[in-house]
């Protein structure tokens, strides 16, 4: 299994191969920024450069992320991942996986909601698909569903995953229309930033 770092460095790599293509294999300096973002993670970490350089000579040795040496303008050593290639993912699979590495454990409806800027799914029902697909396959795991909650969440099986940081709190009565529109305003929010924070890391 991966460890958590490495955990982060791959989610980080098949996120940003689809949210900032122009970007993307990413330098060191993106890689960082995208594994340590207070958005669109749990948990929240702070890797420093040598943390993460470990992480993918692990990664790279294991047949996970190749290097992408300078060439064509661009003056620094860049990485790319090859998840989908070594474990034959569809991009509507690897989208799945991605997002179950950098936010942890989620329900049908959280990783239809939250893949949005990787990959649009049109319903549950597709999403679940994937997931039953991606359980055959024994990456990804469907859990028990503790109290207090609604829905059962869905693990991926790759790496270590550490306790979730988000707290259950009994749900409050929200129109399911003003859920929607939050959501959909805080993905928006978050991706603006997500994005914000890669290009700035590119100016470092």
């Amino acid at each position: 299994m991966l460890s958590e770092i490495e955990a982060r460095v791959l989610g980080c790599l098949l996120e940003k191969e689809r949210t900032v293509p122009d970007q993307y294999p990413l330098t060191l300096n993106a890689l960082a920024s995208a594994c340590n973002q207070s958005q669109s993670r749990d948990p929240i970490m702070h890797l420093d450069d040598h943390e993460i350089e470990s992480a993918i000579s692990v990664l790279k040795g294991s047949g996970w992320v190749r290097l992408v040496h300078p060439s064509h303008g661009r003056s620094v050593t860049r990485f790319r991942h090859v998840a989908d290639e070594k474990l034959t993912l569809e991009p509507d699979s690897a989208a799945v996986i991605a997002l179950l590495l950098l936010r942890g454990p989620q329900t049908v409806a959280e990783l239809r909601s939250r893949t949005e800027r990787l990959h649009p799914f049109e319903s549950l029902d597709e999403v679940e698909r994937i997931l039953r697909t991606l359980a055959e396959r024994e990456l990804v795991r469907l859990l028990d569903r503790l109290p207090g909650q609604k829905e059962p969440r869905w693990q991926q099986l790759l790496a270590e995953e550490r306790e979730s940081t988000v707290v259950t709190r009994p749900a409050l009565a929200v129109p399911s229309a003003v859920v929607g529109s939050m959501a959909d305003r805080i993905e928006q929010m978050e991706a603006r930033i997500a994005r914000l924070e890669t290009a700035l890391a590119e100016l470092l």
